[in-house]
Formats: C-alpha cells, sequence, structure tokens
C-alpha cells in the first residue's frame, strides 16, 4: 500500500495583532501624512486560510496596508469645518470604517476582523511645521472669536444699565465712541487706559 505524501500544517485560532509599518501616503486634501495602525483579528475557517489564499499572513499584512491607505486618501487630516470628518478629530469613526473595510477584504480568508485601532498618525515631516503653525493659527482664531462674541455681549450690556439705571440717553456719536472704548478695553490683550467720554448726554425725557 503507498500512503500519499501529506503536510500537516497549524493554524492559530487565537486572537492576535498586526502591526502595519508605518505608510506615507496623502489625505484626501492631497496633504502627506504618516499613518499606521493595529489591526486586531483571528482566524474563524482554516480551510479557507489554507487553501482559497497564498500563505494568509502575508495576506492579512498586505490587505491591511492596502485598507489603511484607502481608508486615509478618504478624509483630510484636519479642516477648519467643525463639522466634517477628519482623521485626526474622529479617529474612532476612521477606525470602525477600517474595520469593516478590512473584513470584507478578508473573509476570503477566513480570518474575523475584531478591532482596528490607529496608533500613529502625523503630517509627514516635510510639511509638519507649516501645518503645526495652521492649527496654531485655527486655535488663536477660535479663542479670538469667542472673546470677541462676549465683549460684543458685555457692551451691550453695559450700555443697557448705564441708560437704564441713569434715566440719562447717550447721542449717537458718543455711544458709538463708548463701545468702541468698551470693546478696546475687553477685547485688548495689552495694558490700555480708554477714554471714556460720557458727555453730550440726556436726560431722558428732556
Amino acid at each position: 500500500m503507498t500512503t500519499p505524501l501529506t503536510q500537516k500544517i497549524n493554524v492559530s485560532l487565537k486572537v492576535r495583532n498586526f502591526n502595519s509599518s508605518l505608510l506615507k501616503v496623502n489625505d484626501s486634501d492631497g496633504n502627506p501624512i504618516e499613518i499606521s495602525a493595529v489591526v486586531v483579528f483571528k482566524v474563524v475557517d482554516t480551510a479557507k486560510a489554507l487553501f482559497d489564499v497564498d500563505y494568509y499572513q502575508d495576506f492579512i499584512e498586505i490587505q491591511s496596508e492596502t485598507a489603511i491607505r484607502h481608508i486615509a486618501t478618504q478624509y483630510p487630516y484636519d479642516t477648519f469645518n467643525d463639522d466634517d470628518l477628519t482623521l485626526r478629530g474622529n479617529t474612532n469613526e476612521v477606525s470602525e470604517e477600517l474595520a469593516k473595510e478590512l473584513q470584507e477584504r478578508l473573509a476570503v480568508a477566513g480570518v474575523e476582523v475584531i478591532e482596528t485601532r490607529l496608533n500613529h498618525l502625523a503630517y509627514a515631516t516635510e510639511i509638519a511645521s507649516a501645518m503645526l503653525q495652521r492649527q496654531q493659527a485655527k486655535a488663536i482664531l477660535s479663542a479670538r472669536q469667542i472673546i470677541v462674541e462676549g465683549a460684543v455681549s458685555m457692551t451691550q450690556m453695559a450700555l443697557e444699565q448705564i441708560e437704564d439705571g441713569q434715566d440719562i440717553n447717550f447721542t449717537d456719536d458718543r455711544k458709538v465712541q463708548l463701545i468702541n472704548n468698551l470693546l478696546v478695553s475687553i477685547i485688548t490683550d495689552k495694558g490700555t487706559q480708554p477714554v471714556i467720554n460720557t458727555g453730550d448726554v440726556k436726560e431722558k425725557g428732556v
């Protein structure tokens, strides 16, 4: 009796991690970024893993990096519009979408994707400095907007309290000057001594 040649191949069914290499891609705005991810997976169908693909571990690595590249090109790294989905601001949503796409790619190999996580995300070194300056400028503009909105509200309230409490009305010219001085006093980040001219006022009813 002839014994056929056989080969025993062990396939682990344990949960495993795959750390992708650091990939350099362009985001949806065309900015070069660096990105990598961790993929948590396990083999659930050993027959598919062994017979439907060549070297399923290499297949997992290639498909994972392909999916990461594709997802990275779908969104901007960051944006001035807070309503937009971004790689930096919505890592959970991006990771979930990556896991979904990767599951579709790896199902043929009998692999279940349990979780994916971005573990590195940054602008490429050649533009990192310029983009950092842009982020800082964005933060300053946002802070200034909040300060201005608060200053306008405080100025309006101050005028109403002065006119109602003192039974006086400012002339239009003096009101403009008072508003200007109050806004300068509140908004400026340097020591100032604005001249608040309260002349040319009229008592109510006069």
